[in-house]
């Protein structure tokens, strides 16, 4: 079986091995000195839904490890079934994914050079090192407030087919060299020059022969409209100049210069006329002279970017652009791991060059509040910091590996002055940022913090500023659990002090962007997925539906808190914004629950997000059937624009992939007015019959007027650096900018839109245009972007081995001595004969390499 190899030591060797910048430091305690391994086992374990995995644990200690008086704390994202634990040990879970392994009666500790090998069942599948424990530390009973990080933990890959495959339904293997190869076989490498050197494609381009050097430019001459966005484009260009460029009207020779003038075009339209001798914009409005500005920027040398190109010529064109969808959203998660200020700010440099104009900013989450609130210190003294020990009055518990200390990416908050800042760059940019306050679940860092806040005031014996801002019923007995595992994640939307917290968070974020100088128009309020069971045995919540005529069960309590927070936001003139769950309503049909269109909240009230359109979970036409029912939509499929899915199936490929596997191909070849079209394949690869959509609601006229923008996300469970965030967000951004600012292509009219030429030949642009010119521009950047290098494909035939990458414009080396290829390894030319081992790599013009493909010729 052939084999990818993973090389990105940068990127994955803190998940992969675990130590920490301690060791070498102090001397290792004797637990510490314990070698933890995990693997996986098998999936469909004993032929039934469930993986096996394993501990090891290997005393290489001199000292043994006693049969009690100590434990192992560990984050998996899987639930645990304890009576499967196998090893003389125990496994609980503490909340959430945080789990707690102690010795059992039957352990009888271990001796040096000693091993146990611990066996446990859980839920779902596991097949990817993502999916591993991580987050190890010890905790000493003698010393039970202190966690130890485990500093010898080691991922053991999978390498057979029963560890990776998740049931007897699902046809993907390990993905292979070959594979990859095949895949990429159709693409066709272009010549530069004869690709649209504007990304995202505009309405119209034509390069009418000749040059303009950028050397040249002498002056801008802006409308006063438009004043803001000349001293931008000055700004950009003394990066790449080096020298200043005035700003001002043109006197009498209107040579060499930059002309933005305001004419009547719809919003964000531009014109772009370029010539030998002079540079002219036309737009109607600043957006629009700002997305001609990036267009611009897109005709110049990548080397540009860094102020280091020798050539600053960009040809002679003319363009007229307006974008398909107003609303092209980004969505970074930073409540589960918080990404800093100044990564925040790459991104908007990202979103504003690829004419993405929304930022929806999700700073609230069960796992951390990121945003100072000045009239709430507590939501990020206390939620936005993760640590041990686990009582939650002054942190919260580790989550998704954060381990005991304070220094991961599990802490970390936006002080006010950062948070001002990030919203002054975003509006410089043309990108709004609409903040997102997670309710009524997914809320647990704010339901934490609230509850620390309530429990010191009754200290101090003050009962009615304890009860102002608080969250939870504390004689809540309701029992329920979230689908990450949470069994206390939801406010109490019964208690008054729900509504004054957010009236008071939203009057927080109001006075931010007024001290910014930035409108808000527009709230995310949240509700996704409130876990069945919540306030059923909540005194507050069943005496509120008692006194209430109109709610007549516990489930109403969430119409109930939706109608009285968009009476919160009226008051203050913002307008909701709000995930697809918000937007529906519980009924029967033929007895069984049924959901459909609430129609109390449409027709403009609520804007929503509808990620749901999972093949073979029921709602696969939930977007449109919101639209068609009067709601505004934004389309964030989780088929096509979840970032944070893997690239493709392998054990060392980070990532999740409940929805499906995501590579550059899926948010490209997104048709959003039918997306039907673009749907071949469930999540275990199996075809889907011509008739799965027969029964599905379509699109009408109507509902296509309500789909307002797409959107792309990116969640935050497993990016833990920057490297991780930029490796699974590029390149598959440039996929979403490109379907969120540009028409369909031809080949989406086709009876078989992605099977015919013309597809593939659209496609072969498209990843020439990545691969050849927008790439070469991330590596200089804001300092350069680690983006994911996609690893070559490989082919055995006739003796030799051939090699295609999915992004012609890299270069490929390769070796046959063993050793990993490097920057100075052998050029791939062409098909290589040597025989044995062959291993190639693919490089970026920045000498920056991707993993290792390797094949045996013999």
């Amino acid at each position: 079986m052939q084999m990818l190899r993973i090389v990105y030591p940068v990127v994955l060797f803190c998940i992969m091995t675990l130590k920490t910048s301690a060791q070498g430091k102090s001397k290792p305690l004797p637990i510490q000195q314990i070698k933890v391994e995990w693997e996986i086992i098998e999936n469909y374990h004993k032929g039934q839904p469930g993986f096996q995995s394993a501990f090891t644990f290997t005393n290489m200690g001199k000292s043994d490890l006693p049969a009690k008086g100590w434990s192992l704390y560990f984050n998996m994202a899987r639930a645990i079934r304890p009576e499967s634990v196998e090893g003389g040990m125990a496994i609980t879970n503490i909340n959430g994914d945080l789990f707690k392994l102690t010795p059992a009666a039957g352990f009888a500790g271990l001796k040096p050079g000693q091993s146990v090998r611990v066996h446990f069942v859980g839920s779902d599948w596991v097949i990817n090192f993502t999916d591993a424990p991580l987050g190890l530390f010890w905790v000493l009973d003698e010393q039970p407030e202190k966690g130890l990080k485990a500093l010898n933990y080691h991922i053991v890959p999978a390498t057979r087919l029963k560890q990776i495959q998740r049931a007897p339904a699902d046809k993907y293997g390990f993905t292979t060299p070959t594979d990859l190869y095949r895949q990429n076989s159709k693409i066709e490498d272009l010549p530069a020059a004869g690709l649209t050197k504007i990304f995202p494609s505009p309405s119209s381009y034509k390069e009418k022969g000749g040059v303009f050097n950028l050397d040249r430019v002498a002056y801008i001459d802006a409308d006063p409209a438009f004043a803001r966005e000349a001293a931008y484009l000055a700004a950009e260009l003394e990066k790449s100049l080096g020298r200043k460029i005035p700003v001002a009207r043109a006197v009498a020779d209107t040579l060499n210069g930059i002309i933005i003038q305001k004419t009547e075009l719809p919003a964000e339209a531009y014109n772009l006329s370029i010539n030998t001798a002079q540079i002219l914009i036309s737009a109607g409005d600043a957006a629009g002279a700002f997305h001609a500005i990036q267009s611009l920027r897109s005709l110049m040398p990548a080397e540009a970017f860094a102020g280091k190109a020798s050539d600053l010529s960009i040809p002679a064109v003319d363009v007229e652009d307006t974008p398909r969808f107003g609303f092209r959203a980004f969505m970074l998660d930073v409540g589960r791991n918080f990404h800093s200020k100044q990564q925040v700010l790459r991104v908007l440099d990202l979103m504003a060059l690829y004419k993405l104009n929304v930022f929806h900013f999700h700073f609230s989450e069960d796992e951390g509040w990121r945003i100072e609130m000045p009239s709430l210190p507590e939501l990020t003294d206390i939620g936005s910091r993760r640590g041990f020990p686990v009582d939650e009055s002054q942190q919260l518990m580790p989550s998704f590996g954060s381990g005991p200390d304070n220094n991961s990416s599990g802490t970390g908050h936006y002080s006010k002055e950062e948070f001002i800042e990030i919203l002054r760059y975003a509006d410089a940019r043309h990108i709004r940022v609409i903040p997102e306050i997670e309710s009524p679940g997914h809320n647990r860092a704010a339901v934490v913090s609230m509850k620390a806040r309530y429990e010191r005031l009754m200290k101090e014996g003050k009962r009615e500023a304890a009860e102002e801002y608080l969250l939870h019923d504390p004689n809540d007995k309701s029992e329920y659990r979230s689908v990450q595992g949470w069994r206390d994640n939801a406010m109490n939307v019964a208690q008054p002090g729900v509504y004054r917290f957010l009236a008071r968070v939203f009057d927080d974020l109001i006075a931010m962007y007024k001290e910014a100088g930035v409108p808000l128009e527009m709230i995310h309020i949240g509700g996704d997925e409130l876990p069945a069971g919540v306030w059923e045995r909540s005194p507050v919540a069943q005496e509120l539906v008692a006194k209430d005529p109109n709610l007549h069960t516990t489930f109403d309590l969430w119409y109930y808190y939706y109608e009285k927070v968009n009476e919160l936001l009226k008051e203050r003139g913002l307008s909701a914004y709000a995930w697809e769950e918000a937007g529906m309503r519980k009924t029967k049909l033929d007895g069984k629950p049924h959901y459909i269109p609430n129609p109390d909240l449409a027709r403009g009230i609520f804007q929503l997000d509808v990620w749901n359109n999972m093949l073979g979970w029921g709602a696969e036409d939930l977007a449109y059937r919101l639209a068609n029912a009067g709601y505004e939509i934004i389309l964030s499929p989780v088929s096509n624009v979840y970032f944070d899915m893997c690239y493709y199936k392998n054990f060392d490929e980070p990532g999740y992939y409940w929805g499906g596997f995501i590579d550059l191909d899926k948010p490209w070849q997104f048709i959003p007015y039918d997306y039907y079209r673009n749907a071949r394949k469930d999540k275990f690869n199996t075809d889907l019959p011509a008739s799965f959509f027969e029964h599905k609601e379509r699109l009408t006229d109507y509902g296509k007027q309500q789909i307002k923008g797409m959107q792309g996300l990116l969640w935050s469970e497993t990016l833990v650096n920057p490297q991780m965030m930029e490796y699974m967000l590029l390149p598959k951004l440039l996929g979403l900018a490109e379907r969120a600012w540009s028409a369909d292509p031809d080949w989406t009219s086709e009876p078989e839109p992605m099977a015919g030429t013309a597809y593939w030949k659209d496609w072969s642009r498209f990843v020439n245009r990545v691969g050849k010119r927008e790439l070469p521009k991330l590596d200089h950047l804001s300092g350069g972007f680690a983006y994911r290098i996609p690893t070559p494909g490989l082919i055995v035939e006739n003796g030799m081995v051939k090699a295609n990458i999915q992004l012609p414009g890299l270069v490929l080396r390769y070796t046959v001595n063993g050793k990993e290829p490097d920057a100075k390894s052998k050029l791939y030319t062409g098909p290589v004969t040597e025989k044995g081992s062959i291993k190639v790599r693919a490089f970026s013009t920045a000498g920056r390499g991707g993993r290792t493909a390797e094949v045996n010729n013999q």
